[in-house]
């Protein structure tokens, strides 16, 4: 018996521009498939995927969930004995899934490339630099205004008790972006899963699970699993990434709280507090929150971007956009918030107003960019995971034909 393999020779290219142009060297050996600790007797994997790479059968691949469900430990490439770095290729595609998946396609396909890098970083330093001058605020305060309102005044000021004008225009800028990023990133999930569901020979389920039974059966228990790494606590090569995912994720949540504390007291609470749209003292608890998870922030990037150099060096990993580009914008969030703090304790508002603009810049362009980059992961991994407990559940599979 014969099979007609139409080879996608775009999507060959695109991998190969990823990162994963070592795709050929693979020979199939299975190495990677017996030192990988997500591979099982019934499911060889990464094996199957480098043949299905090798083949440029997208379908496959963009539907197949245990692309997502990798977490590139390295132990693959490593062991492999022909350098085909298959953790690499398995990166590239999952860089083309998020690709794919994209919505709206324009902005999907600009974040995937180094070479927009100029416009990735000007729309939304155009965006704000227009905010603040329509704003009014663009000038440098005194150094006891500064003191007094921190940057609480950068969008200018006004004696309005429902909502400071600073406020209102973050939320103008921040808040599209948000919702953009949300969805774009439920668009994406959906094709994704419908994708998975046509890839895993998934009909029309059973009986379809409510939201809650999804929720409290497959997506939580998958969101648990995320937040105790356990799948990363079975690499043996790369287990130093720990180290760095770990102190990101926490500063993450705990950056997240902090903005959702500063919307509930600013913009609600500040209606009848006024004096709540001034900036927090340094003792306050939810301060002191923020400022340690931004220095967690940092040294946890900061490890990953040592890593990431080192298994480049070491001729374990490619050096891509796609790696790049997210450890390039969360270093930047990091590294930005830490310094306008700085300045505004020494008092120093000329340098700590610019410090101030580029790390709301970077902070955009963190959420504007969050469904086409690496970034992407935090969801499409997580539903990942949910299928692969909803494929095999009593949802889809009826235990009375079970063998």
């Amino acid at each position: 018996m014969s099979m007609n393999v139409q080879p996608d020779l775009d999507f060959i290219k695109d991998m190969k521009a990823a990162g994963g142009d070592t795709l050929k060297k693979c020979f199939q050996c299975a190495t990677c498939s017996v030192v990988c600790p997500l591979s099982s007797d019934g499911d060889p994997f990464p094996r199957r995927e480098m043949i299905l790479a090798q083949w440029g059968l997208k379908e496959k691949l963009i539907g197949d969930p245990n692309v997502l469900l990798c977490h590139q430990c390295g132990d693959c490439t490593a062991y492999c004995p022909r350098g085909a770095k298959p953790g690499d290729v398995l990166g590239a595609i999952r860089a083309y899934s998020y690709k794919y998946f994209g919505w709206p396609a324009g902005l999907a396909k600009l974040a995937s490339s180094g070479k927009n890098m100029p416009m990735l970083i000007g729309i939304p330093a155009v965006i704000i630099l227009i905010v603040w001058l329509i704003s009014g605020g663009m000038h440098i305060p005194t150094t006891e205004a500064f003191a007094h309102a921190g940057y609480g005044h950068f969008f200018g000021h006004w004696d309005f008790r429902l909502l400071a004008k600073n406020v209102l225009f973050i939320d103008l800028i921040m808040l599209p972006a948000v919702g953009l990023a949300l969805y774009a990133s439920y668009k994406g999930v959906s094709a994704m899963w419908k994708a998975m569901s046509e890839n895993a020979g998934v009909g029309e389920a059973l009986y379809k699970p409510s939201a809650p039974q999804f929720i409290k059966e497959f997506l939580w228990p998958s969101v648990v699993e995320i937040v105790q790494h356990d799948r990363f606590k079975k690499c043996e090569t790369n287990a130093d990434r720990l180290r760095g995912h770990l102190p990101v994720m926490w500063a993450f949540i705990a950056l997240l709280f902090v903005t959702g504390y500063s919307f509930f007291a600013q913009d609600i609470l500040g209606i009848f507090i006024p004096s709540l749209h001034g900036p927090m003292s340094l003792w306050n608890p939810v301060k002191i929150l923020a400022n340690v998870a931004a220095i967690g922030l940092v040294v946890g990037i900061g490890i990953l971007w040592g890593n990431r150099s080192q298994m480049e060096a070491d001729g374990q990993a490619s050096n891509t956009f796609y790696d790049w580009f997210l450890i390039w914008m969360i270093m930047g969030v990091g590294v930005t918030g830490i310094g306008a703090e700085l300045f505004r304790l020494i008092g120093i508002a000329s340098i700590g107003y610019v410090v101030y603009y580029l790390h709301l810049v970077s902070v955009m362009m963190l959420f504007l960019y969050m469904p086409y980059t690496k970034f992407a992961h935090l969801v499409y991994r997580t539903f990942a995971m949910a299928f692969e407990r909803y494929r095999d559940s009593a949802y889809v599979k009826n235990p009375l034909h079970e063998e």
